[in-house]
Parts: C-alpha cells; sequence; structure tokens
C-alpha cells in the first residue's frame, strides 16, 4: 500500500529522504556550506501561505523575505543576498511583480538572482544566503539550560484568526500576521553564547521540540512564563501563541547567559527527550503547525 505524505508529515518525509541518502543531514533550518556561509530556503504559496484577498503584494514580498531572514537569524548570521523563484499566472499584472519584489528588498537584503515560472497560482521561493561566525544549531542542548524568547507570541495566529472571521479592530494582530519581526540582531547576540537555537515559525511546541530531538534531552516550557501577545484573550480562549508563525527565536543557553541577555526565561532543559507544555506544574496540551499531517492546536 503506498505511504501517503498525510501519514509522513513534514518531519517524517525528512526522515525518509535522509534515510534513503537522497538529502540530509537535515537537522535545522539552515545548510552551513563552510567559512561560514550559511544558506537556507522557504517558499509561500497562494491558499497555503497566503490568500490574495487578506495580503497586498508587498506584504506578500516582505514576508517571503522575513521568513528566510528569520532562519538566517536564528543561525546567527548576517543575511548577504535573496534570490528568488516567481510563480505566477501569465494574466497577473506587472504592477502586482513590482509590488512583490519591493516588498522582498524592503529588509535591505538586495535580491541577486533567481527564475519565474509561469503556474495555475502564485508562490514566493526565496534562498537566504548570509555569513555566520557560529552557529548554535538544535543540537547542542544541555540539561540545566535554560529557554529564552525574544518577543511574545500568538499575534500572527490571532492576526490569521482575525482575518478567517472578518473582524475588525484588530490591526495589529492582523499586522503581525502579514509582516513578522525580524530578529537579526537578536539573533547575532543570541548566537555567541546560546548552546541551541530555532525559529518560532511552526510553534511553541514542535520547534521546541526540533531542540529536544537534536540535543537528545527534554524541554519543558511553563505556559504561565510565556509572554502573549496581550489581546489574544479578546478573541478566544484558545492557545494561539502555540499556533507557529511567530518568528521569535527560541535559545538554550545557561542561566547566567541568560541573565545577561535580558530575555524572557519560560523553560528548560532536563534529563530525557520531547518537548512538553506545563500549567500549575500539570501537562498542558497544545500543538503547532506541520505540513502535509495537517495538525493544528
Amino acid at each position: 500500500m503506498a505511504l501517503l505524505l498525510r501519514e509522513l508529515g513534514e518531519r517524517g518525509l525528512l526522515r525518509e529522504l535522509e534515510s534513503r541518502g537522497l538529502a540530509g543531514p537535515i537537522g535545522d533550518d539552515v545548510a552551513v556550506l563552510g567559512d561560514g556561509l550559511v544558506v537556507t530556503a522557504d517558499a509561500l504559496a497562494e491558499d497555503v501561505h497566503f490568500r490574495r484577498g487578506w495580503t497586498g503584494w508587498r506584504d506578500l514580498g516582505y514576508k517571503a523575505a522575513a521568513v528566510n531572514l528569520s532562519d538566517l537569524a536564528a543561525a546567527g548570521a548576517e543575511p548577504t543576498a535573496l534570490f528568488v523563484v516567481l510563480s505566477a499566472p501569465a494574466d497577473l499584472e506587472l504592477a502586482a511583480v513590482l509590488e512583490v519584489y519591493s516588498g522582498l528588498n524592503e529588509p535591505g537584503v538586495p535580491v541577486r538572482g533567481g527564475d519565474t515560472v509561469a503556474a495555475e497560482s502564485v508562490s514566493v521561493a526565496v534562498t537566504a544566503v548570509g555569513n555566520s561566525e557560529r552557529v548554535p544549531g538544535r543540537g547542542g542542548a544541555l540539561p540545566g539550560d535554560v529557554l529564552v524568547v525574544t518577543g511574545p507570541l500568538g499575534a500572527a495566529a490571532a492576526g490569521l484568526w482575525v482575518l478567517e472571521r472578518g473582524l475588525t479592530g484588530f490591526e495589529e494582530l492582523v499586522a503581525a500576521h502579514r509582516r513578522p519581526p525580524l530578529r537579526l540582531a537578536e539573533g547575532k547576540r543570541l548566537a555567541a553564547v546560546a548552546h541551541a537555537m530555532v525559529d518560532l515559525s511552526d510553534g511553541l511546541v514542535i520547534d521546541a521540540g526540533h531542540i529536544a530531538d537534536q540535543s537528545s534531552c527534554a524541554v519543558e516550557i511553563d505556559v504561565e512564563l510565556v509572554p502573549k501577545h496581550p489581546r489574544i484573550t479578546e478573541l478566544t480562549d484558545e492557545s494561539l501563541w502555540t499556533r507557529g508563525e511567530d518568528y521569535e527565536l527560541l535559545a538554550a543557553l545557561t542561566a547566567a547567559a541568560a541573565d545577561a541577555m535580558d530575555l524572557p526565561v519560560i523553560g528548560r532543559c532536563l534529563p530525557g527527550s520531547g518537548a512538553r507544555l506545563l500549567l500549575g506544574g500539570e501537562p498542558y496540551e497544545a500543538r503547532g503547525f506541520e505540513h502535509f499531517s495537517g495538525c493544528g492546536s
């Protein structure tokens, strides 16, 4: 019987590719190619990552750049270039394409090349290149380390919630969904001392799980300590802050190094395996997002 992608999920697919020698090793969102050269790639696909009615063309370009720069931030890298593959219908207006590329250029990293492809729907695939003096990766966290995060979580998922329901009066949440933060400066500071680091794209539990799995340790996160956007509670009691697309950084480091960083400490690394949330010392169930499996919180 044929194995389906929905049965594997994204992580299962990557394990299959690695085990067959077709890709890898795939332990991080970036590849370190030597002499500090760091490369990453990501794509935004229409009706998967964005809808035309909810996202302006310039915002689309900015977000396509930002999600890749977030991977470089988690590697402590200084970005040097973007390479863009734009897939679009032939009847798309030139003005729309110019807006996409204006957004791509907004973070100040030059677009150096790429490709264009005729397609039925729009997608923007970006390869980002940078240089880093030290890439923490996901695999160096140690029992006794604490976990810090660079900013509040949940605004992006809340913005999507607002758009899906046609609500008004939550413009800052919608803006967070359309325009992720750039944490390049924070990434460089953390990369100098962090034992492991990841950007929060798929959600707190899944991305903390990457650190736990790659570091062969357990990760515990205290729900009460996680900074959350204050307006989420105006929308729902659901744990939108676990659903991803925040593009903040999560790092494991010593308690002394965390004190020097002046960032919120939200959890710890322990002997064992897996990542878990705790509320009042009891397990708290919430999930993030994984492609192909369709899992969400």
